[in-house]
């Protein structure tokens, strides 16, 4: 029904933009197998969509001067150098921006760049940060994420959250296919809407030194009108439309789910494990895999379903608190739990536990946190809010997908159960609520609660660690056409003499609220830039490969250690605020760190804290106490004192 009205023609307005709007729409369709491009969405014209309503009105990603780029850059790497080092990074730097130096060619070849494309930097990002990333995307890549609140434990209650979910999650993408879906904002700036569009109908798939990704977008002839499940590792086909493209609702849902249940008695090959592979290894395999046509059939509907729903095995982890729960989102918690219970290639991936916990995990390619948290979040305010409905029709019953697995597959299953337990075991998840205060302390003060946190992230890391560290906040560039993220270079000199300060008994108290302050300040600063097109790093990463892709020798400020200390991100870290008690969480950039995510809620907060075990150097429950610490001592240095 809605397929009508989407071949609708597009306004006046889009027809004479016709050039930028085919570009944005082909990079967030991908490539489809057969290398044709997928079939570009049409803007409707009813006066309720809006979804994409700014997007032809959202100007491109800048390339910021470069003199402005190298002073910024010098600033942030200040305080990690003695100043001995400082001094010979910046001559260095020096010779890059002259005049006569390579930085001003490389700015001018990336100017250039920008005039051909809606956003310069868009397709190097998508090249480079996934595709060919060729470590396993199961821990390295892909963040789980874990409801805080538990629900009905046992079948009953398993069944029955699932039901409604998904209809919650099918309730939203309705909002995405008639494109009523409200335009993101920041403050009074509309963001760019493409990333919803790659959520639903998308998959990654495995290929030699660089993976593609599909997406059947809801207005193409194929679209797809089916979800997958996996219950004790066997797929399973649920058609979740009828005959009249009407959403099964959650009773009609939940008849499917139990037919599924009872159909299954025993585990299946963890086939699905093969998923968690380092990408080479699984690109080697896939092509063994799709030989038999069976398995061929399965493969595709797997990936063209809309999304994975993973029905969980019973998983009784030891430990109190959410932390135990965590790894079953992020990795399914092992071979011998539910790892292969998953299929990680697979965009969106929600997983319903027989313990009550429930979550999701997925694959970083085509979207960010905040539009992936969107959905949650409604999904899960539709089953607060979802009333039982009986069936108004009977629905498709699902259809299993077979695989026929030979002793070559056989083998590679094997292997990536062992690769992927060493995984798990190296690491360390930690959940810490923090429910002395939310946001509305810091807003209480005058201050960002984003910038106040990242403070006290800084001060954390220091009173473990006695120095500062490379620090990477992701902010988000979604104010341009097709932007992602941009770095925030959260350690500053600002933040670097406050860490250094606060257990000092000879500073008082009146000077370490200033200097908290003015680190608070700073790192707004930063966060304005970076968000407004200004930040460092994409800046000079577009530098790199325009060096690159013209053959011109790696200019030597990418040579200097300063450059590499700087982009060895001790704490990587990001907010992902969301409506309802959720944690997202992921693996440390690098072996030595830490990665942190967060959700500021009105009254407490809420932190996935993670580090490898094998560095003895770095423990997240460590880091989880420290930053408890610091929260508390400078919520209470801001109440019992003033500004002088």
């Amino acid at each position: 029904m809605f397929a009508t009205q989407l071949r609708g023609y597009a306004s006046r307005f889009i027809m004479t933009n016709r050039r930028a709007f085919r570009e944005s729409v082909q990079y967030l369709n991908f490539d489809r197998r057969n290398g044709v491009d997928a079939y570009p969405p049409t803007i409707l014209r009813t006066e309720q969509a809006r979804m994409f309503s700014t997007q032809l009105s959202l100007p491109r990603l800048p390339v910021p001067p470069l003199e402005q780029t190298l002073e910024k850059y010098l600033k942030t790497i200040r305080p990690l150098l003695t100043e001995s080092e400082f001094e010979k990074s910046k001559k260095v730097v020096e010779q890059f921006g002259a005049s006569n130096g390579i930085g001003p060619v490389l700015e001018q070849h990336l100017v250039e760049r920008s005039k051909k494309h809606d956003n310069w930097l868009a397709e190097w990002w998508l090249r480079l940060a996934y595709l060919e990333y060729r470590l396993p995307v199961t821990i390295h890549s892909s963040p789980g994420l874990l409801f805080a609140q538990k629900v009905q434990e046992g079948v009953d209650g398993q069944v029955r959250f699932a039901s409604k979910f998904i209809a919650g999650v099918l309730d939203y993408k309705s909002m995405i296919d008639n494109q009523t879906l409200p335009v993101d904002r920041l403050g009074d700036q509309p963001l760019c809407m493409a990333q919803y569009y790659k959520l639903f109908g998308a998959c990654r798939i495995p290929k030699p030194q660089r993976d593609g990704v599909i997406c059947y977008a809801p207005d193409q002839p194929d679209r797809p009108d089916h979800i997958v499940v996996v219950y004790k590792n066997h797929f399973f086909k649920l058609r979740v439309y009828d005959e009249e493209e009407r959403s099964l609702n959650p009773s009609q849902i939940e008849e499917q789910l139990r037919a599924i249940l009872g159909r299954v008695e025993t585990r299946a090959p963890p086939v699905g494990i093969l998923t968690s592979e380092q990408r080479d290894e699984w690109a080697q395999v896939y092509p063994l895999l799709r030989q038999d046509p069976a398995n061929a059939s399965s493969l595709d509907e797997i990936e063209r379903s809309l999304f994975v729903v993973c029905l969980d095995d019973e998983y009784r982890p030891q430990g109190e608190g959410l932390s135990p729960y965590a790894g079953q989102m992020l990795h399914g918690a092992g071979s011998g739990f539910n790892s292969g219970n998953r299929w990680f290639d697979k965009t969106l991936q929600f997983i319903i536990g027989r313990n009550g916990f429930n979550g999701l995990i997925y694959e970083h390619a085509p979207a960010e946190g905040p539009p992936v948290v969107a959905v949650t979040d409604h999904a899960l305010e539709y089953c607060a809010k979802a009333a039982a409905a009986a069936p108004t029709a009977t629905a498709e019953s699902p259809t299993p997908l077979s695989f026929h697995l030979g002793p070559p597959v056989l083998d590679a299953i094997e292997r990536a159960k062992k690769k992927l337990d060493g995984l798990i075991g190296d690491l360390q998840v930690e959940v810490l609520v923090f429910d002395s205060f939310g946001k509305n302390f810091p807003k209480s003060q005058r201050l960002p609660p984003d910038a106040f946190i990242q403070v006290a992230l800084q001060l954390a890391y220091f009173r473990l660690h006695g120095e500062p560290c490379a620090s990477y906040e992701s902010g988000s560039i979604r104010r341009f056409q097709l932007g992602r993220t941009e770095t925030i270079r959260s350690c500053s000199m600002e933040s670097d003499v406050f860490a250094r300060s606060f257990d000092d008994s000879s500073c008082s108290a009146s000077e370490k609220r200033n200097r908290l302050i003015a680190a608070v300040q700073a790192h707004r600063r930063y966060t304005d830039d970076a968000v407004n097109g200004r930040g460092v790093d994409r800046h000079l990463l577009g530098l790199k490969m325009i060096a690159a892709e013209r053959g011109i020798p790696l200019p030597e400020l990418y040579k200097d250690p300063a450059y590499g200390r700087s982009c060895h991100w001790r704490l990587l870290s990001s907010q992902v605020p969301a409506k309802q008690e959720l944690v997202m969480y992921y693996d440390p950039s690098v072996p030595d760190g830490y990665g942190v995510c967060y959700n500021p809620l009105e009254r407490k907060m809420l932190f996935g804290i993670s580090a490898w075990r094998s560095c003895q150097r770095t423990d997240a429950s460590r880091l989880s106490d420290s930053l408890r610490r610091s929260l508390n001592d400078m919520s209470t240095l801001l109440a019992s004192t003033v500004t002088v």
